[in-house]
């Protein structure tokens, strides 16, 4: 029986919390424009533009209400996310191909917002790393400045592409040197220093933007957007897998804050792992997925062949999801927990 009226109502809805999103990326977005130059904003650009015309050529193809559904601005969230994992510096093709994967297939194909069961930019990010690895692994060389029409150029295919322009990340640079250099992790790391590759605790200028996702995060967290269970888990979990290792043996695996402050690990833990539709929707559940996703990124990323494992750790607990839920399901309020059970 419910009580008189009235009734208090959430202020949350589905464009609200995009918007709230998008507003939280902003301040990683200027950074990293600040530290790459201009192509990030045109890399957004292209992605914002084609998933709005497949989100729109889907919806249509659907009988679905195009304005409407638009304007929930979920295409705007995937399409950012894309743009911000996705090298700068690539092809505009590249970044059309993983939006049309993220929107046409993970998303309308298993049949739109809050049907979809993996991250759609978690797989546009996989199937163009595994379709395209070279070109997914060409990231701008630190401290390169081009100008923009040069940029645009590189993006648009006016120009050819410039191997000399492209370096590897300091996170893929110690892996790859690791496997094929008998050289210990601190001299790995005064060698990308000298390149002016290696800043502080992780890749320079990089562990600035990193920041700013976690700010962003924090603010979500402010918001009530996302609640802090899978942030904290897959945070903790990465930070401890990487102290056990580097306790064990420091010469060949990297302390927890470069792996914290490294790749997309603030994004993934606050942008992408706290996903409402592909990830777990109980509390004890989001700290299970939030835990496997950070173990898995860490592991893929240190013993993989992938220079970073949050998209594949993401997807693998998108499955797992499910049967998490399941298990997780709080006691029914009036029953016990066996009871409840069966």
């Amino acid at each position: 029986m419910m009580l008189s009226s009235p009734h208090l109502r959430e202020a949350n809805s589905v464009p609200r919390i995009m918007r709230l999103v998008c507003v939280a990326l902003l301040p990683g977005i200027a950074v990293y424009t600040a530290l790459i130059g201009p192509a990030v904003l045109t890399q957004i650009f292209l992605a914002s533009v084609a998933a709005l015309f497949f989100e729109a050529a889907m919806l249509k193809m659907r009988a679905l209400p195009v304005r409407r559904f638009l304007g929930d601005h979920s295409a705007l969230v995937t399409a950012w996310l894309i743009a911000l994992t996705f090298p700068p510096l690539s092809p505009w093709w590249l970044t059309v191909t993983g939006v049309f994967f993220a929107i046409v297939v993970a998303k309308h194909l298993y049949g739109g917002l809050g049907q979809n069961p993996f991250n759609p930019a978690m797989v546009a990010f996989a199937v163009c790393i595994i379709a395209f690895p070279a070109l997914m692994s060409q990231w701008p060389a630190q401290g390169l400045t081009l100008p923009f029409e040069q940029q645009l150029e590189i993006v648009f295919g006016f120009s050819p592409r410039i191997d000399a322009l492209t370096a590897a990340t300091p996170l893929d640079a110690i892996k790859t040197a690791l496997k094929t250099n008998a050289l210990r992790v601190d001299n790995i790391q005064e060698l990308l220093r000298s390149q002016n590759l290696y800043g502080t605790f992780a890749g320079r200028g990089w562990e600035w933007v990193t920041m700013t996702y976690l700010c962003g995060g924090a603010f979500l967290l402010l918001m009530g957007v996302i609640t802090w269970h899978a942030p904290f888990a897959f945070v903790t979990s990465m930070a401890a897998a990487a102290a056990i290792c580097w306790l064990i043996d420091p010469s060949r695996f990297s302390d927890p804050l470069f792996h914290l402050f490294s790749g997309g690990s603030m994004l993934g833990a606050f942008f992408i792992a706290t996903d409402p539709v592909s990830g777990c929707s109980t509390p004890r559940g989001r700290l299970i997925f939030g835990c496997g996703a950070g173990l898995l990124a860490y592991l893929i990323r240190v013993f993989g062949v992938f220079p970073d494992g949050i998209a594949f750790a993401v997807l693998i607990m998108n499955i797992c999801a499910p049967l998490i839920d399941h298990y997780t399901q709080p006691t029914v309020f009036g029953l016990r927990a066996r009871e409840s059970d069966t």
